[in-house]
């Protein structure tokens, strides 16, 4: 009896437990990296992030988040950027589509690059 009670314990508790979706199939998660000029600079930092604020209304954009990196003592961890971002498309169009919106033409030309010295771009499709 004792075992059937913990078995119906266990099947409860691991019910409760959340799982983070999957992403849609066909979606693409845009990873950016920069390394600012001023690494460290909290008014540069904060004219970027503001930057990056402004693309969140360009359609086809369905997450956006943006940070600063972790500090790691793993080797296979690149913690030496400044700022990184996350944004997830909903397809391949709406990441076509948003290189070459003029809005996120202007952030890119007028803050992103004056600001910094290199930028990396991931581009994943699920």
């Amino acid at each position: 009896m004792k075992i059937l009670l913990a078995l119906g314990f266990a099947a409860i508790l691991s019910s409760c437990a959340t799982l983070a979706p999957p992403a849609p199939k066909g979606s693409v998660d845009h990873v950016v990296l920069f390394w600012q000029k001023n690494s460290g600079d909290i008014k540069d930092r904060k004219q970027i992030t503001d930057s990056i604020e402004r693309l969140r209304v360009i359609e086809g954009i369905t997450i956006l988040d943006h940070g600063t990196a972790l500090a790691s003592e793993r080797p296979v961890v690149d913690d030496s950027f400044d700022i990184g971002i996350v944004i997830r498309f909903k397809d391949v169009d709406a990441l076509h589509a948003y290189e070459s919106d003029p809005r996120h033409v202007k952030e890119v030309k007028g803050v992103l690059l004056p600001l910094t010295k290199k930028i990396q771009v991931y581009d994943i499709i699920r």
